[in-house]
């Protein structure tokens, strides 16, 4: 029976479809016309010259050549601060970070609006894929002469402070110098660590022993050791053969969170592109339950626009909205655990929902314990929607033609630091760090995107290039430098203000909550303010 709730939702798809398709192409072509004639002559940072830099404010060393490292680079040494890049990865797997990594359908799930991670970017599509963005990445590396700047195949094992006595004498002398991979020619007067959240891929324990074992490949797309299922991380999926799926009766995504809907995509496009007259059962297996928000540009910045960083009264509001109009027609998938959408990073997609509302994909909530005896299946225990009790939960084995591992991946370290606690003192290593991303204890430390644990924005935005030139801005200006303790209690002033938040005060924020600690940052030092058009915009100071 047809209810007054379903008509109105069929309405609002029809009526969003009928203005938000042409309404896409008008600001495509509009935001075109914007990169062209407004970003680049009034906020891109001029290219340094090609010679090199004649007289640079100093040199700051760089750990990370993904897109957050190459931004930062670009930035400082158009601001004339000359830079090196050390890349533990090859020029291949190490320019670009993580986008050089991921599977070529991979893409960006927001508005590339809000990944406009330098203003030398210029996007031709809303939602680019992996390869535009690489290629995006290069241009940037290129244009601002990092070639010879970057240090490939160079991992960072040793990051420590100079003698400070070398220093007494100069001009500046009550400031940290760093020396880096021991190499005591060269003193860097600033280091950006840029090596993001996701560092190598993750396993379940009940996965690795099985994983070790393999000895084949499983991007041969053949079933291995006497019929047993294809194995791998979502990560590799590029590694199978295009017509892996073609005869395959049943696959299975271990994982809800952003690889797993990412895994779904895949299999769905290579699925279609199959063509096959019966299409393998497609099942997801989800220990937790994530937030879904819409691919729609308004109502992400909308929501990202909330300024407090956690939930609220009001939080169900959104909540609200999201069930009726995102959800309809697949209620199910509404996270169970009684989390809300401000405490943790939700997942910015549209196609998943419609595979699950359509029946392509199955989507089970419960807990992968392990392989069956037989290594044919997942021993799962499935649980109901809203059934906590672990005694309920009915165990089956999930046999499958191909298992892909969305288990995400691994949190970098920082242990290169020598004297890792002068660096990040106990209660103030990451997250809790000064405006989330500068050492507490030495203001010449930045933690670009290295810090984050949730969020509701991107980390592939504006906020790079003010984070680095907040770190010139110190070094140029002894007056503006913050003082230790001045900068735990910006630590501790957070934490009592969004005391009794989910996992931390610092462990989820939103990027309206992040432009007012940069607002307040010049507000509370307004002899900071002389250079909040420098920090905001990049204007004033450039390379000679």
């Amino acid at each position: 029976m047809t209810t007054v709730k379903d008509v109105l939702r069929s309405s609002f798809e029809f009526v969003n479809n009928l203005w938000w398709i042409p309404l896409t192409w008008i600001l495509d072509v509009i935001y075109v016309a914007v990169q062209k004639w407004i970003i680049f002559p009034f906020f891109q940072p001029p290219f340094p010259p090609r010679d090199g830099l004649s007289k640079p404010y100093g040199k700051i060393a760089v750990i990370g050549a993904g897109l957050t490292g190459v931004s930062s680079a670009a930035h400082c040494i158009a601001h004339n601060f000359e830079v090196q890049i050390f890349e533990k990865n090859s020029r291949a797997r190490g320019l670009g970070g993580i986008w050089s990594n991921v599977n070529k359908t991979s893409g960006l799930q927001i508005n590339s609006v809000m990944y406009r991670f330098h203003p030398a970017v210029f996007w031709k599509r809303s939602l680019p894929q992996a390869e535009e963005i690489t290629a995006e990445i290069r241009k940037i590396w290129k244009n601002y002469n990092l070639e010879s700047r970057t240090n490939f195949n160079t991992p960072v094992t040793s990051v420590k402070r100079a003698p400070a006595e070398l220093f007494k004498d100069s001009s500046d002398p009550n400031r940290s110098r760093w020396i880096i991979n021991g190499d005591e020619s060269t003193y860097y007067d600033g280091v950006i660590v840029n090596i993001g959240t996701c560092g190598q891929p993750s396993y379940p324990p009940w996965a690795k022993e099985v994983l070790e074992s393999r000895s084949s490949s499983p991007g041969d797309g053949k079933h291995t050791q006497q019929n047993k299922p294809i194995i791998i991380h979502s990560s590799d999926l590029d590694d199978l053969n295009e017509d892996v799926v073609k005869d395959m009766k049943r696959i299975v995504v271990v994982g809800s969170g952003a690889s797993g809907v990412e895994g779904i995509e895949w299999v769905m496009e290579h699925i279609s592109q199959s063509k096959s007259d019966s299409p393998p059962e497609v099942l997801m297996l989800a220990r937790t339950d994530k937030w879904i928000i819409p691919r729609n540009v308004f109502i992400d910045t909308l929501i990202s626009l909330q300024p407090f960083g956690r939930e609220m009264p009001l939080s169900f509001l959104w909540e609200g909205f999201l069930k009726f109009f995102h959800y309809f027609g697949a209620e199910d998938l509404v996270p169970d655990d009684g989390k809300g959408l401000f405490q943790g990073t939700p997942i910015v997609n549209d196609t998943f929902i419609d595979h699950v509302r359509t029946g392509r994909c199955k989507y089970l909530r419960g807990n992968p314990v392990g392989f069956s005896d037989d290594g044919k299946g997942i021993v799962f225990q499935e649980r109901e929607r809203g059934q906590f009790d672990k005694k309920k939960w009915d165990e089956k084995v999930i046999e499958a033609d191909l298992i892909v591992l969305a288990t995400g991946f691994k949190k970098p370290d920082v242990d290169f630091f020598e004297d890792i606690e002068s660096v990040f003192p106990e209660d103030y290593s990451r997250p809790d760090l000064y405006l989330q991303n500068f050492s507490t204890e030495d203001w010449s430390v930045l933690m670009t995107n290295a810090s984050y644990m949730n969020a509701i924005g991107t980390v592939g935005h504006i906020h790079i290039g003010m984070y680095a030139r907040i770190l010139l801005t110190f070094l140029m200006d002894s007056g503006a430098r913050p003082a230790k303790k001045d900068m735990k209690l910006w630590v501790d002033v957070i934490r009592w203000i969004k005391r009794g938040a989910e996992g931390g005060a610092l462990a989820f924020f939103t990027y309206a909550e992040l432009t007012i600690w940069l607002v307040t940052f010049h507000l509370f030092r307004p002899d900071r303010l002389k250079w909040f058009f420098f920090i905001m915009v990049g204007w004033g100071v450039h390379a000679k």
